[in-house]
């Protein structure tokens, strides 16, 4: 998909109702679709490859996710961003990422230590500029979630981050580039080496540092 955000993670082989909940999960944070914006299924449908059926089961789960909201009769919208949510949704993510750093940092396996190295590389060669950083961003969170091996945690982590990140790509160009080197380096290698203390201090860091950066944007 050409400038959105997805990975999809080892190990996994994802069924067609996942592949487009990840397309059209990440054309909307990615504001491809923006709020407000009607959902033309049968152009959505041809456009991801997908048929109508795992389209409508992907469009269900945005919808539980309040990605999306399906009116009958009426059809299916994105939803609107609030922006004054965002210090609640910050409230929680500063709670759980700690936590999730923590349990990567217990559980991480080979797989993982694979995929976790790659991108470190990927990080110290990135180009820069605000859109490849966000992706990365993305990249990066959701791999510690998935290190984690925790699905209700990962599950909660990631709709949090996704509205997030609706909220962050609606101020792309007035935010800061995050700098992975300094904020996602050592806390990925504090995983790879299992130091969940030193782990879980420096994903809290990070939340507060870029937290404290939307705020003053906002």
């Amino acid at each position: 998909m050409t400038g959105g955000v997805n990975h999809f993670l080892p190990g996994r082989t994802p069924l067609l109702a996942d592949k487009a909940y990840a397309e059209v999960r990440d054309m909307i944070v990615t504001l491809r679709l923006p709020p407000g914006a009607p959902i033309n299924e049968e152009r959505l449908s041809a456009e991801l490859g997908v048929g109508r059926t795992p389209l409508r089961d992907a469009l269900k789960r945005l919808e539980s996710e309040t990605l999306v909201a399906i009116y009958p009769r009426q059809g299916t919208f994105v939803t609107e961003v609030n922006i004054t949510d965002h210090g609640l949704i910050a409230d929680v993510r500063r709670q759980l990422e700690g936590h999730a750093a923590q349990r990567a940092a217990e559980r991480v396996t080979s797989p993982d230590r694979q995929m976790l190295h790659e991108l470190i590389a990927e990080i110290r060669h990135s180009g820069g500029g605000r859109e490849t950083s966000m992706r990365l961003d993305t990249a990066i969170h959701r791999a510690i979630y998935h290190c984690a091996h925790n699905r209700y945690l990962e599950s909660t982590l990631d709709h949090y981050y996704n509205l997030s990140l609706r909220i962050w790509y609606l101020f792309l160009e007035q935010l800061p580039e995050v700098d992975h080197v300094e904020h996602h380096v050592p806390m990925i290698e504090a995983i790879l080496a299992g130091n969940g203390v030193l782990a879980r201090e420096l994903a809290v860091h990070h939340v507060d540092h870029f937290e404290q950066s939307v705020r003053e944007t906002l």
